[in-house]
């Protein structure tokens, strides 16, 4: 058969014999500083599997005891990331980006494993703004807060500026308290690497003084295949200077930085990463981790610190050796797309300091991983216990109703938000004990508008 009719052959039957091969790999522990990591077990026609979406049907995710969850906003288009802004509302990326062509069969055939756990809404290319005044857990108001962007994923505000990434610029928009919607077309603070996109969003946060903003940018491939020439400002995190637009590169090798915050202990930069795939079930461990300037993390020649990669040619031992080992393994093929810290202890001494993680959930292992967000306990500045799966009931007898992307911990509420881009629905959870009141909303104004969206 030739390589032209292997490309003919319908996706649906290429779909179902990749999902026949391969199985879900050893059972090991796949979590915490020192993951075990089985050996390599790459194939031609690794395993895929995904979970297709289906309806809530008025259920609702499950939380522990003593928590409640509600929808705060519905009917979204692919929300990715929130930001909660001084006066309590709440933004929302709302988009889905990426031109990457495929070289492979098997890449048409992971795009069409891929797009079937995906919703069928439009990319709404925007943010939203989400007005919960009277604090019940759903927005009375749902606004197009700014509209006509390509792809938003990271938010930052930083001094009456809201920062937007788009999957091939960083902007910046001024804000007054208050507003419901921007009408200035905003200023580009500089271009971001956006050839192939491969890998298309980009995360951000800001310094815990404002004073730089830090963007992730993965990689334009699995693990080079593309050629590396195409890698060239990939796989790595940029520190900016908002006010000028200059950049530096901060780290590199770091596959894919989905999510970035700063841990309020001691102002560090952290990211969860999303690591290669095709060498099995259990392998790669995607991972949360400090970020240290300077550091290189492996990729594509390594991974976790010295393991090599075979399949990269040319291999760079000089770079290998100097690999640094991540923080904390999540498991392998978890997507993790979220990041939050949590030092206040409003929800008592069980998650009194930590980090909650949304894992977005896999497509290239049998056995479903992920699909939830998880608990990560702190102590001081660094990760100390077992995961704890905090929100779950994603997964229902083998489909997706939902899939997390951005967690954000809204602190004046004390409440989690979790950005759903398959329900198209922004989750809010909280305890069912004191909570703190709402925050005081200032009056629409003569910037309000109707909403795009109602609380159901």
């Amino acid at each position: 058969m030739t390589m032209r009719a292997r490309f003919a052959l319908p996706a649906a039957a290429l779909a179902l014999c990749l999902a026949s091969c391969g199985g879900s790999g050893p059972d090991v522990d796949q979590t915490g500083p020192d993951p075990v990591l089985p050996a390599q077990t790459e194939a031609l026609l690794p395993a895929m599997n995904i979970a297709t979406p289906a309806g809530w049907d008025g259920e609702l995710p499950t939380v522990p005891d003593g928590f409640a969850v509600t929808p705060l906003a519905t009917g979204l288009k692919i929300p990715r990331q929130t930001l909660v802004l001084p006066n309590g509302d709440v933004l929302v990326a709302e988009g889905a980006g990426g031109h990457a062509q495929p070289l492979r069969p098997k890449d048409l055939i992971a795009g069409y494993i891929k797009g079937k756990g995906k919703s069928d809404a439009k990319s709404g290319d925007r943010v939203s703004l989400l007005r919960d005044a009277d604090g019940d857990g759903r927005a009375e108001l749902v606004s197009e807060f700014i509209t006509g962007l390509d792809a938003p994923y990271g938010l930052a505000f930083v001094d009456e500026s809201i920062y937007v990434a788009n999957q091939g610029n960083l902007m910046r928009f001024p804000y007054t308290q208050g507003q419901t919607r921007i009408a200035a077309p905003g200023t580009v603070v500089t271009k971001l690497p956006s050839r192939i996109n491969h890998h298309w969003t980009k995360a951000l946060t800001a310094s815990a003084d404002g004073s730089r903003l830090y963007v992730g940018i993965g990689s334009n491939s699995n693990v080079g295949e593309r050629g590396l020439e195409v890698e060239e400002d990939r796989a790595v995190i940029w520190e900016i200077d908002p006010r000028t637009g200059m950049h530096r590169q901060l780290v590199s090798g770091i596959r894919n930085p989905t999510a970035l915050a700063i841990n309020p202990a001691d102002g560090a930069l952290w990211a969860v990463v999303n690591e290669r795939d095709e060498l099995g079930a259990q392998l790669v461990p995607d991972y949360l981790t400090r970020i240290r300037d300077g550091a290189f993390y492996g990729w594509p020649y390594s991974y976790w610190g010295q393991h090599v990669d075979p399949r990269v040619r040319p291999q760079r031992p000089d770079l290998v050796q100097s690999a640094t080992v991540p923080d904390y393994a999540l498991g392998s093929h978890h997507a993790p797309l979220g990041l939050d810290f949590v030092t206040d202890g409003a929800w008592g001494p069980q998650f009194a300091s930590g980090a909650f993680v949304g894992e977005h959930g896999s497509w290239n292992r049998q056995d479903l991983a992920g699909y939830k967000v998880s608990w990560i306990p702190f102590a001081g500045a660094s990760p100390a216990g077992d995961p704890v799966d905090l929100v779950t009931g994603f997964i229902k007898d083998g489909h997706a109703r939902g899939r997390p992307v951005g967690v954000t911990w809204d602190a004046p509420r004390g409440a989690q938000l979790i950005a759903d881009d398959v329900s198209n629905t922004v989750w809010r959870v909280t305890p069912t004990g004191a909570v703190p009141p709402p925050t005081a909303m200032p009056a629409a104004g003569p910037t309000g508008r109707e909403p795009v969206g109602s609380r159901e």
